[in-house]
């Protein structure tokens, strides 16, 4: 049994499919997170994949953000799924249960804003382990990142971390197995970070706190058999036993590996110096890791994103399920082949409430984003479901009746009728309006138009001289009357066509005039400057942090960030650009 777990930053971004990313990890069960879709993006192409069955979870506030999903070979089909940790989410039979005391630690917002941002799945196998069947529950996660300029979002981590290990906890004393897996955002140790700045008070980390918490450290077992652990297991044997209930798997391969990274950072292109971090991890409950855990590793070589997968070796095997749980996307309506009813389309919603939901889903910044879908999460759902297809100008009403405009089915004219000139008092054939009027209205009204037309030809004939004003009407049905003012007016515009064309030197001063007034205008980029110590041409960045100086420009080293020890990485040139320049 092999599990892997990677962020894929995005799962429209596999290049070669997704059926070929997930056979060349070569696993039985792959967790993805970040997968930033939502359900009314999910194709058929990401959801039912030959040879696979998958389960996901959405971000119900924010499109295009968070998300999860499990991918497990059909020959390790889970007999039941859920989505999320509460248990809030879950609707139907086959769901894994064990919620723990999560009532007396949360209140009933708090754990439906936990499990609004999609970012757990659980999925329970059955497994063969030494001639015995038990039950192997997987846990994939992905867990807040803490902004420092968001205390509302640290604490909202920390509020998961503790849901977490209360799911966990619960499941394991329910007598599954359990492993933990995902994307922690936390690196645990100052061997799993490339350079720890708060080394003093490292452990003092909210988030490294609740790792020592939920990771068991008792010292490393001798017979892990690995080149890496002679005499090196001082690393964690030094640490009080803590009651933690699970095993990192990597540490307990490789308990004093360095430069073991999973995450870097692409705007300084960190990954070519291997300047990153450790936080995509393997979590198993301490039996499961001594007795069926073989082996475990990181994948750096595997690009596509900022992480790098993570894969775990077990030495039991799975008993595939009869059929995937009703979680499973292939029993999704739109993917299933049936018939969805209309009422699913057309929904009735208020006038007003459309009109503010529409509102609310007008782009904004992240932090508003972040407050509108964890206070309603509810409504957030609601939009990110329903497409935003309703909006307030298409709902009537009740008890009113809308009106419908006839269009016109009179064939368009040609190209040309477009340029017609404009000529006022033009009637059409005399045939059809004589059928209309009658014969005294007819010759009054010729009447008067014989007696305006040296007014309207002299008009027309001005403007046209000028090069200002053409008409773009539909093909006009003149008369015989009216052909001879027609050629002449065709005549006058073809001369003033040919008299109004600038010379050719003419032309050139003034585009010459044009472009050297652009060029004062816009400078462009300044030429960058060399670093002092590789010398080479720097390049141009530009604050997007808010503060004081957002949107300002600067040079730095053009080389990827790396550890100061690294001949090869950035130097530490800084010059602002000089606006006055």
């Amino acid at each position: 049994m092999k599990v892997v777990t990677w962020n894929i930053n995005g799962i429209r971004t596999f290049r070669g499919g997704i059926k070929k990313a997930l056979d060349s990890l070569d696993a039985d069960i792959i967790c993805v997170q970040e997968t930033k879709v939502t359900r009314d993006l999910l194709d058929e192409r990401t959801a039912i994949v030959d040879g696979y069955n998958s389960y996901f979870s959405y971000s119900r506030g924010r499109s295009g953000y968070s998300g999860v999903a499990t991918y497990c070979k059909d020959s390790a089909t889970p007999f039941a799924a859920e989505e999320g940790l509460t248990g809030l989410l879950t609707n139907h039979e086959g769901a894994v249960g064990c919620y723990g005391h999560q009532a007396a630690e949360f209140c009933s917002e708090e754990l439906q804003l936990l499990d609004n941002e999609g970012r757990a799945v659980v999925t329970q196998h059955r497994a063969k382990c030494q001639d015995k069947e038990q039950t192997v529950t997987v846990i994939n996660v992905y867990c807040p990142r803490a902004d420092p300029e968001k205390p509302e979002r640290k604490q909202f981590k920390l509020q998961f971390y503790k849901l977490l290990r209360c799911r966990a906890e619960a499941i394991l004393k329910d007598g599954s197995h359990v492993i933990v897996l995902g994307d922690i955002n936390t690196s645990h140790r100052q061997i799993d970070h490339c350079d720890p700045s708060d080394i003093d008070d490292f452990d003092e980390n909210p988030g490294r706190k609740w790792l020592n918490g939920f990771l068991y450290s008792g010292g490393q077992e001798e017979e892990t058999n690995d080149e890496e652990s002679d005499g090196e297991s001082e690393v964690t044997s030094t640490d009080p036993i803590r009651s933690g209930k699970f095993v990192d798997t990597f540490r307990y391969f490789h308990p004093t590996r360095t430069n073991a990274f999973t995450c870097w950072s692409t705007l300084t292109g960190a990954r070519q110096t291997n300047y990153g971090t450790r936080i995509d991890y393997i979590f198993a409950d301490c039996q499961l890791a001594k007795e069926q855990f073989v082996a475990a590793d990181i994948m750096p070589e595997v690009e596509g994103s900022d992480h790098c997968p993570v894969w775990g070796q077990l030495s039991c095997s799975l008993l595939p399920s009869s059929k995937p749980p009703p979680l499973c996307t292939r029993y999704l309506p739109e993917f299933a082949g049936k018939q969805q009813k209309l009422s699913r389309f057309l929904v009735k919603v208020d006038q007003k409430s459309s009109q503010s939901e529409l509102k609310d889903a007008l782009p904004g910044s992240q932090e508003e984003e972040e407050r509108r879908e964890n206070l309603n999460p509810s409504r957030a759902e609601h939009i990110s479901g329903k497409k935003r297809l309703l909006t307030s100008d298409s709902v009537a009403p009740k008890g009113k009746k809308t009106k419908t405009v006839k269009t016109s089915s009179k064939p368009q004219g040609s190209l040309l009728s477009f340029f017609k000139p404009k000529l006022t008092n033009v009637v059409p054939t005399a045939e059809p309006r004589e059928k209309a009027l009658g014969t005294e209205e007819v010759t009054s009204l010729n009447k008067s138009q014989k007696a305006s037309t040296a007014t309207d030809d002299s008009s027309v004939m001005s403007n046209r001289t000028e090069g200002t004003e053409f008409a773009f009407h539909g093909s006009p049905q003149l008369g015989s009357s009216n052909t001879t003012t027609t050629e002449e007016n065709d005549r006058h515009m073809e001369t003033t066509l040919l008299t109004s064309q600038p010379t050719v030197g003419h032309s050139a001063a003034k585009k010459g005039a044009s472009l050297g007034f652009w060029k004062s205008v816009l400078h462009g980029p300044p030429p960058p400057p060399s670093c002092k110590v590789h010398g080479e041409p720097c390049v141009l960045r530009t604050v997007k942090k808010e503060g004081p100086n957002m949107g300002k420009q600067f040079f730095v080293c053009a080389r990827p960030q790396g550890h100061t020890s690294n001949p090869d990485a950035r130097c530490n040139f800084f010059a602002w650009v000089d606006k006055g320049k």
